[in-house]
Protein backbone atom coordinates (compact mmCIF):
# COMPACT_ATOMS: atom_id res chain seq x y z
CA UNK A 1 0.00 0.00 0.00
CA UNK A 2 0.73 3.53 -0.71
CA UNK A 3 2.43 5.16 2.18
CA UNK A 4 1.69 9.31 3.13
CA UNK A 5 3.33 11.10 5.69
CA UNK A 6 1.30 13.37 8.26
CA UNK A 7 4.06 15.62 9.51
CA UNK A 8 2.44 16.13 13.22
CA UNK A 9 2.48 14.82 16.51
CA UNK A 10 1.46 11.03 17.18
CA UNK A 11 -2.11 11.29 18.66
CA UNK A 12 -3.37 14.59 17.28
CA UNK A 13 -3.68 13.45 13.97
CA UNK A 14 -6.48 10.61 14.38
CA UNK A 15 -9.12 12.34 12.30
CA UNK A 16 -6.47 12.72 8.79
CA UNK A 17 -5.03 9.12 9.87
CA UNK A 18 -8.63 7.75 9.45
CA UNK A 19 -9.36 9.69 6.30
CA UNK A 20 -6.35 8.45 4.39
CA UNK A 21 -6.88 4.91 5.48
CA UNK A 22 -10.30 5.00 4.36
CA UNK A 23 -9.19 6.06 0.82
CA UNK A 24 -6.67 2.64 0.94
CA UNK A 25 -3.85 4.52 1.88
CA UNK A 26 -1.33 4.00 4.85
CA UNK A 27 -0.14 7.10 6.65
CA UNK A 28 2.62 7.63 8.61
CA UNK A 29 2.74 9.68 11.63
CA UNK A 30 6.29 11.88 12.03
CA UNK A 31 8.53 14.38 12.48
CA UNK A 32 11.61 13.26 11.02
CA UNK A 33 12.40 14.53 7.57
CA UNK A 34 14.75 11.47 6.14
CA UNK A 35 11.88 8.82 7.50
CA UNK A 36 8.61 11.33 5.87
CA UNK A 37 10.82 11.46 2.53
CA UNK A 38 10.22 8.06 1.96
CA UNK A 39 6.73 8.32 1.16
CA UNK A 40 4.57 9.35 -1.82
CA UNK A 41 3.13 12.14 -0.39
CA UNK A 42 2.80 14.40 2.52
CA UNK A 43 -0.34 15.80 4.47
CA UNK A 44 0.36 18.75 6.59
CA UNK A 45 -2.71 19.02 9.38
CA UNK A 46 -4.16 21.57 11.34
CA UNK A 47 -3.20 22.57 14.49
CA UNK A 48 -1.99 26.24 16.21
CA UNK A 49 -0.05 29.14 14.91
CA UNK A 50 2.94 29.90 12.30
CA UNK A 51 5.38 31.37 14.76
CA UNK A 52 4.76 35.21 12.59
CA UNK A 53 8.95 35.40 13.09
CA UNK A 54 8.69 32.98 10.00
CA UNK A 55 6.90 35.72 7.68
CA UNK A 56 8.80 38.47 9.08
CA UNK A 57 6.11 39.85 11.57
CA UNK A 58 5.58 40.50 15.26
CA UNK A 59 2.90 38.61 16.88
CA UNK A 60 -0.19 40.18 16.76
CA UNK A 61 -2.72 37.76 18.39
CA UNK A 62 -1.26 34.22 17.15
CA UNK A 63 -2.09 31.25 19.11
CA UNK A 64 -0.45 28.05 20.43
CA UNK A 65 2.99 28.66 18.74
CA UNK A 66 5.11 25.82 18.73
CA UNK A 67 8.63 26.89 16.64
CA UNK A 68 10.03 23.24 17.38
CA UNK A 69 7.38 21.87 15.17
CA UNK A 70 7.69 25.01 12.88
CA UNK A 71 11.09 23.96 12.52
CA UNK A 72 9.89 20.07 11.78
CA UNK A 73 6.92 21.10 9.46
CA UNK A 74 9.38 23.41 6.88
CA UNK A 75 11.62 20.83 6.88
CA UNK A 76 9.75 18.00 6.06
CA UNK A 77 7.83 20.08 3.41
CA UNK A 78 11.11 21.45 2.12
CA UNK A 79 12.21 17.47 1.45
CA UNK A 80 8.60 16.98 -0.69
CA UNK A 81 8.45 20.45 -2.61
CA UNK A 82 12.75 19.57 -4.19
CA UNK A 83 11.48 15.96 -4.79
CA UNK A 84 8.34 17.26 -6.55
CA UNK A 85 5.73 14.91 -4.40
CA UNK A 86 2.38 15.91 -3.76
CA UNK A 87 1.47 17.73 -0.68
CA UNK A 88 -1.55 18.50 1.04
CA UNK A 89 -2.23 21.36 3.27
CA UNK A 90 -5.46 21.37 5.78
CA UNK A 91 -5.77 24.71 7.49
CA UNK A 92 -2.18 25.29 9.75
CA UNK A 93 -1.21 23.34 6.75
CA UNK A 94 -2.78 25.58 3.91
CA UNK A 95 -0.66 28.41 5.67
CA UNK A 96 2.13 26.82 6.40
CA UNK A 97 2.97 26.51 2.82
CA UNK A 98 2.03 29.71 2.13
CA UNK A 99 4.74 30.58 4.37
CA UNK A 100 7.57 28.67 3.24
CA UNK A 101 6.64 29.59 -0.64
CA UNK A 102 7.39 33.15 1.40
CA UNK A 103 3.98 34.16 1.55
CA UNK A 104 2.59 36.02 4.96
CA UNK A 105 -0.92 35.55 7.10
CA UNK A 106 -3.31 37.63 8.70
CA UNK A 107 -2.75 36.79 12.00
CA UNK A 108 -6.48 37.44 13.57
CA UNK A 109 -9.30 38.10 10.98
CA UNK A 110 -11.38 41.20 11.71
CA UNK A 111 -14.18 38.33 10.73
CA UNK A 112 -12.33 35.65 13.10
CA UNK A 113 -15.84 34.90 14.72
CA UNK A 114 -17.43 34.17 11.28
CA UNK A 115 -14.85 31.51 10.72
CA UNK A 116 -14.10 29.52 14.13
CA UNK A 117 -15.81 26.87 15.81
CA UNK A 118 -18.57 27.35 18.71
CA UNK A 119 -19.31 24.70 21.55
CA UNK A 120 -17.04 22.30 19.94
CA UNK A 121 -18.72 22.67 16.36
CA UNK A 122 -17.47 23.55 13.22
CA UNK A 123 -18.76 26.62 11.60
CA UNK A 124 -20.00 26.54 8.47
CA UNK A 125 -19.92 28.68 5.22
CA UNK A 126 -20.24 28.92 1.36
CA UNK A 127 -17.42 29.43 -0.89
CA UNK A 128 -16.65 30.83 -4.55
CA UNK A 129 -13.80 28.99 -6.75
CA UNK A 130 -11.74 29.82 -9.28
CA UNK A 131 -12.84 28.23 -12.77
CA UNK A 132 -10.54 26.01 -14.13
CA UNK A 133 -8.85 25.06 -10.74
CA UNK A 134 -8.06 22.11 -8.97
CA UNK A 135 -10.72 22.55 -6.44
CA UNK A 136 -13.54 23.77 -9.65
CA UNK A 137 -13.00 20.05 -10.83
CA UNK A 138 -13.90 18.56 -7.72
CA UNK A 139 -17.09 21.20 -6.80
CA UNK A 140 -17.38 23.25 -9.26
CA UNK A 141 -17.86 27.47 -9.08
CA UNK A 142 -20.00 27.25 -5.37
CA UNK A 143 -19.68 24.91 -2.95
CA UNK A 144 -20.02 24.80 0.83
CA UNK A 145 -17.14 23.90 3.87
CA UNK A 146 -16.42 24.13 7.35
CA UNK A 147 -14.28 26.37 9.26
CA UNK A 148 -12.57 26.54 12.18
CA UNK A 149 -9.50 29.25 12.05
CA UNK A 150 -8.69 32.31 13.23
CA UNK A 151 -6.02 33.37 10.68
CA UNK A 152 -5.82 33.53 6.74
CA UNK A 153 -3.60 34.00 3.91
CA UNK A 154 -2.42 37.30 3.31
CA UNK A 155 0.14 37.88 0.37
CA UNK A 156 0.50 34.57 -1.58
CA UNK A 157 3.61 33.18 -2.01
CA UNK A 158 5.51 32.59 -4.98
CA UNK A 159 3.96 29.91 -7.66
CA UNK A 160 1.06 29.51 -5.33
CA UNK A 161 -2.33 31.10 -6.27
CA UNK A 162 -5.39 31.67 -4.62
CA UNK A 163 -8.42 29.21 -5.99
CA UNK A 164 -11.35 29.56 -3.56
CA UNK A 165 -12.49 32.45 -0.92
CA UNK A 166 -15.58 33.00 1.80
CA UNK A 167 -17.90 35.35 0.91
CA UNK A 168 -15.67 37.94 3.51
CA UNK A 169 -12.76 37.67 0.79
CA UNK A 170 -10.88 34.75 3.37
CA UNK A 171 -8.85 32.41 0.74
CA UNK A 172 -9.93 29.47 1.27
CA UNK A 173 -8.34 27.33 -1.25
CA UNK A 174 -4.48 27.50 -3.20
CA UNK A 175 -2.51 25.69 -5.33
CA UNK A 176 0.93 25.65 -7.04
CA UNK A 177 1.26 26.45 -10.70
CA UNK A 178 3.71 23.68 -11.32
CA UNK A 179 4.05 21.83 -8.56
CA UNK A 180 1.11 19.26 -6.89
CA UNK A 181 0.23 21.04 -3.98
CA UNK A 182 -3.42 21.94 -3.00
CA UNK A 183 -3.66 23.62 0.32
CA UNK A 184 -7.49 23.95 2.02
CA UNK A 185 -8.51 26.16 4.84
CA UNK A 186 -11.56 24.08 5.67
CA UNK A 187 -11.10 20.93 7.01
CA UNK A 188 -12.24 17.99 4.26
CA UNK A 189 -11.23 15.39 7.26
CA UNK A 190 -14.09 16.85 9.07
CA UNK A 191 -16.29 16.63 6.10
CA UNK A 192 -15.85 13.00 4.94
CA UNK A 193 -16.46 9.19 5.73
CA UNK A 194 -17.48 8.56 9.57
CA UNK A 195 -17.36 12.16 9.77
CA UNK A 196 -19.37 13.34 6.51
CA UNK A 197 -22.02 16.02 6.99
CA UNK A 198 -25.05 16.89 5.06
CA UNK A 199 -24.45 20.61 5.50
CA UNK A 200 -21.12 20.71 3.74
CA UNK A 201 -19.26 19.44 0.64
CA UNK A 202 -18.12 15.51 0.42
CA UNK A 203 -14.48 15.97 2.29
CA UNK A 204 -13.43 12.93 0.20
CA UNK A 205 -12.97 14.64 -3.20
CA UNK A 206 -9.94 16.28 -1.91
CA UNK A 207 -8.54 12.85 -0.32
CA UNK A 208 -9.38 11.90 -3.97
CA UNK A 209 -7.32 14.17 -5.79
CA UNK A 210 -4.66 13.56 -3.80
CA UNK A 211 -4.96 9.90 -3.79
CA UNK A 212 -4.97 10.12 -7.54
CA UNK A 213 -1.49 12.78 -7.28
CA UNK A 214 0.33 9.83 -5.60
Amino acid sequence: MRTVAIAGYPGHVDNYAAALEAMGLTPVVTLDPALAAGCAGLLLPGGGDVDPARFRQEDRGSRDIDPALDQAQFAVLDRFVRAGKPVLGICRGHQLINVYFGGDLIQDLPTAEDHMAHDHADSVHPVSIAPGSLLYRLYGAQSTVNSSHHQGLGAMGAGLRATAWAPDGTIEAAEHGSLPILTVQFHPERMAFAHARSDTADGRQVFGWFLGAL
